[in-house]
């Protein structure tokens, strides 16, 4: 199944449960330090926080793949529009292990494209994309 991913930043972690799982309805599906995420069915989203000093807020949106074929297509389709990506492979992020493809739209909005294949016990390090700002960015 597809799944809208979106992920924000919080400098009050606890302050964002309470929030979100209001909202949603659910408790987190994951919680580990400074890390949350909720896996819903309905609304159909992987929606994750991750605790920062500094700008907090919506940080990307994304889309998560179960398999590789649908993630090199997703890719593939951005590809034959002329997008670049940048593509990382089989990287720790979120307490997770994926393989990714990050763009960005027309306005500059950053997306992941995700395959996940494994948990992982670390966090791992947030990408230095290098990719650059979407060519036909209005200003």
């Amino acid at each position: 199944m597809k799944r809208l991913h979106l992920h924000f930043k919080s400098d009050n972690l606890d302050q964002s449960i309470k929030y979100y799982s209001a909202l949603f309805g659910a408790e987190p599906t994951r919680r580990e330090p400074g890390y949350v995420k909720w896996l819903l069915d309905d609304p159909s989203v992987n929606f994750s926080i991750s605790e920062t000093e500094g700008t907090t807020g919506f940080d990307h949106a994304g889309i998560s793949l179960e398999t590789r074929e649908e993630l090199d297509a997703a890719a593939g389709r951005l590809r034959d529009i002329g997008e670049p990506l940048f593509a990382q492979e089989e990287t720790t992020c979120c307490y997770a292990k994926s393989n990714k493809y990050w763009a960005r739209d027309p306005h500059n909005a950053t997306w992941e494209l995700f395959q996940t294949f494994a948990d992982s016990e670390t966090f791992g390090a947030a990408p230095e994309i290098e990719l650059a700002p979407a060519a036909n960015v209005q200003g």
